[in-house]
C-alpha cells in the first residue's frame, strides 16, 4: 500500500512540475508576443495563451484535496494536451532527429495515467467497476 501512495505522489509531482511549468512558460511567451504565430506548429499564440492558462489550473486541480469530479476533468484535460502535442508534433515531421517532441509527451501521458490510476480513494469519484464478494465485475446496467 505504502509504494503506490509513493508513485502516486511522485507521478503527481512530476505531471505537476512539467506541466505547470510549461503551462506558465506557454502564458509568459503569450504575453510577450500575443499576436505571433508558432512557427513549426503554425498555431497563433492566443492558442498557447489559453492551453497555458488551462494547465495551471489543471495542476491545481489534481494537488488540492477534495474536488474529485474536477480531478477527472483535470486529468482529462491533461491527456488531451499531451497526445494532442504528441501528434501535432510528429504530423509536421518532430520526429527523427526531433523525436524527443514527439516522445517526451507520450512519457508525461505514461506518468498522468498512472497519477490517475493510483489515486487514493479521496480523490476518485467511483469506481470503473462494481466489486461484488471481492471480485471485480462487469455492472449489467452499465454495460
Amino acid at each position: 500500500m505504502k509504494a503506490k501512495i509513493v508513485t502516486y505522489w511522485t507521478t503527481t509531482i512530476l505531471v505537476a512540475f512539467f506541466i505547470g511549468s510549461g503551462g506558465a512558460a506557454q502564458v509568459a511567451q503569450y504575453l510577450g508576443n500575443r499576436h505571433g504565430v508558432v512557427p513549426l506548429l503554425g498555431y497563433p499564440m492566443y492558442f498557447f495563451g489559453i492551453l497555458g492558462i488551462w494547465k495551471v489550473l489543471g495542476v491545481i486541480a489534481i494537488l488540492v484535496p477534495r474536488f474529485p469530479r474536477l480531478k477527472e476533468w483535470a486529468y482529462a484535460g491533461i491527456f488531451f494536451d499531451l497526445t494532442g502535442a504528441a501528434a501535432s508534433c510528429a504530423a509536421v515531421g518532430g520526429y527523427g532527429a526531433y523525436a524527443f517532441h514527439v516522445i517526451a509527451p507520450l512519457v508525461l501521458t505514461v506518468f498522468t495515467v498512472t497519477s490517475w490510476a493510483l489515486r487514493p480513494e479521496s480523490r476518485t469519484i467511483g469506481t470503473l467497476f462494481l466489486v461484488k464478494n471481492g471480485r471485480p465485475g462487469i455492472d449489467a446496467r452499465a454495460a
